[in-house]
């Protein structure tokens, strides 16, 4: 029997029974066909504990949401005394949470002017994608290949068609991809001057994190200017000091229009999300404040986490741990890449940002249940299965950071035996 507070299974296989029955078939059976059977139990830091009681490293942090690692101490108190005073608040009203989280957020990116709260990375992307609209009085939207910007109206139709379709989300003639890496492509699809927003993650992770080219990102950005074409840094998963810059944009010394973030935004504790935006993109504020309405977007007590969050990364024995994690596995994978090249192929890195690619087009799936069973939970990127997503949070320290490689060298001999069964069964 297992016992949560309210909650109570007889085993695991009954909670799985139970998910598959009243929560999410497709989800519950694919892990399990995969073979990783995981129902995440206590969690505290960067580890996570399954129902048996098994402890993983988290290296996935759900996108970045863990940045800071699972229920964070100092978070979690700064949570509860919001408790104390504060609730979700009120969107029509000023608030002080709010106004002092705005003005914190907004002073970290120098050239913007208003941040415009949401509840999740999805809803910041559909603000940022409406203003635009606003400010240029044009439909289209040009994204890239195989990107990622959530999952609502607007954004799907951003992304990879396997998440638009389904739907019947697509808009081919409103939303254009092009690939990435490619400015000619670009230059194409934005000379007509029809097209209101370029929206790209500075490094796009669920492609797995593919390297911008030297250059690649301030053409596009030069590109915009030229066409009236605005801006959009999608930042959810490579803000927060991931790239070892508040925001990745600033790291590639970008001036976007508008970025958005969330996940690690609010800590894993509480949901919040935001797009900051210029002063020209803050024009419908003044219009119309209440031409978007959320109303849990900017929660007084998200507003409170998230005032904290930035107040975390901001401080200088965080910004040289994030410099030290990333020189750390910089010089251990590669170390590791020389001695297994058979199978491990390449790195790429950004700080803390990192996709390790395999040699076979489902590598990293191997790669993920062989660390699984080694202890350490990293996720292969949805549409690339070459490349395992590798994120190491801000906070880890130099022992954890050891284990990982401990666990992950460990760990090769399996994803071996892994992937010649995947060959032979091809």
């Amino acid at each position: 029997m297992f016992n949560y507070g309210y909650f109570s299974f007889d085993s695991k296989a009954d909670l799985l029974e139970k998910a598959i029955e009243y929560w999410n078939p497709g989800k519950t059976r694919f892990w399990q066909d995969a073979g990783i059977d995981l129902v995440i139990d206590r969690r505290e830091g960067y580890f996570l504990y399954d129902m048996s009681g098994r402890r993983l490293i988290d290296l996935h942090l759900n996108g970045g949401t863990y940045n800071f690692g699972h229920r964070n101490p100092e978070l979690v108190s700064v949570l509860k005394s919001a408790l104390d005073y504060f609730d979700m608040g009120n969107h029509w009203f000023p608030s002080v949470a709010r106004a002092a989280f705005a003005e914190k957020l907004v002073k970290t990116a120098p050239g913007m002017k208003y941040a415009i709260f949401g509840s999740g990375g999805a809803e910041a992307v559909e603000i940022a994608l409406k203003t635009a609209r606003y400010v240029t009085q044009r439909k289209k939207i040009v994204s890239i290949v195989k990107g990622y910007h959530g999952h609502s109206g607007l954004s799907v139709a951003t992304g990879d068609d396997r998440f638009s379709k389904i739907f019947l989300a697509d808009r081919p003639e409103e939303f254009i991809q092009v690939p990435f890496n490619d400015i000619d492509a670009l230059d194409r699809a934005l000379r007509g001057r029809d097209v209101a927003a370029f929206i790209i993650e500075t490094i796009p992770a669920t492609y797995g994190f593919p390297m911008p080219h030297d250059g690649y990102l301030k053409a596009c950005l030069d590109l915009c200017r030229r066409y009236g074409t605005l801006y959009i840094a999608d930042e959810v998963q490579t803000g927060l000091l991931r790239t070892g810059a508040m925001w990745g944009w600033q790291s590639y010394d970008l001036e976007p229009d508008m970025f958005v973030t969330g996940k690690g935004l609010g800590g894993g504790i509480y949901p919040i999300s935001a797009c900051v935006v210029t002063e020209k993109c803050g024009g419908w504020l003044h219009e119309d404040g209440a031409a978007h309405i959320s109303t849990s977007g900017g929660s007084e007590l998200g507003c409170v986490v998230g005032h904290q969050v930035i107040d975390i990364l901001q401080r200088p024995e965080v910004v040289s741990n994030v410099q030290f994690v990333a020189e750390f596995f910089q010089r251990s994978l590669a170390e590791m890449m020389a001695a297994h090249s058979d199978i491990f192929v390449g790195v790429r890195q950004r700080g803390v940002i990192l996709g390790l690619e395999f040699d076979h087009p489902e590598g990293a799936v191997a790669i993920s249940r062989a660390l699984y069973e080694h202890g350490v939970w990293a996720i292969f990127s949805s549409l690339d299965k070459r490349v395992l997503q590798f994120k190491p949070g801000v906070l880890l320290d130099a022992a954890t950071c050891q284990e990982i490689i401990d666990r992950m060298e460990a760990a090769m001999p399996r994803a071996r035996a892994l992937l010649r069964t995947m060959r032979r069964a091809a």
